[in-house]
């Protein structure tokens, strides 16, 4: 995911936000509320003030073993930073832009329909015979209908093509160029106010 982190980072920058304000290899550590420290993959943080938070996540083989996990993990990490948020961890800052970008690998097992075990309260009908990739689909809208994450992106990439750069955009409401879009105005419109401030 190093190559589309770097893209965002190139995207902020290109908005901005100056270099030493956006964090992609080192210091991404934010307090949180239910555990000490979690690290991100892209942190921006301009004079103490935390803007924008990036996960980005991959998924490759032993679907069946790892769904759970990933889907905890992105539930989980939102939950302890808005809370930590809330009790006032990041100190000055608004409100910040946290988004979720995620990668799958295209194959006929993240295709394929997933039997689900109902052995005593049924689950719900979206859940009936989809895939992994479907799965992964429902998890993002959710994530954001739910106000967890500000955006999320989905893509899918088979490991032949993907290797050179190819990708595919499973779902229209989940593409790579809204996410950007919505993160390059939040931090387009903070870069703005600040230069004001500094006119003033």
């Amino acid at each position: 995911m190093d190559g589309f982190v770097g893209l965002i980072a190139r995207l902020v920058r290109g908005a901005g936000i100056p270099d030493p304000a956006i964090y992609t290899r080192y210091g991404l550590q934010l307090p949180g509320f239910f555990r000490a420290t979690k690290k991100w993959d892209m942190l921006v943080v301009v004079d103490g003030v935390l803007l924008a938070v990036i996960e980005a996540k991959s998924h490759v083989g032993s679907f069946g073993n790892n769904f759970n996990n990933r889907t905890e993990e992105a539930i989980g990490s939102a939950v302890d930073l808005w809370t930590a948020y809330r009790e006032g961890a990041f100190a000055r800052s608004s409100r910040p832009w946290l988004g979720y970008l995620f990668l799958l690998e295209d194959s006929q097992k993240s295709r394929s329909p997933v039997s689900v075990r109902e052995p005593h309260f049924p689950v719900f009908d979206e859940f009936h015979n989809a895939s992994y990739r479907t799965r992964y689909e429902l998890l993002l809208r959710k994530l954001v209908r739910e106000r967890h994450y500000e955006a999320a992106a989905f893509l899918a990439s088979d490991p032949q093509t993907g290797p050179d750069g190819a990708y595919s955009e499973p779902a229209p409401d989940l593409r790579f160029r809204d996410f950007a879009r919505l993160l390059i105005a939040h931090v387009a419109s903070f870069a703005a106010v600040r230069g004001d401030d500094d006119r003033a």
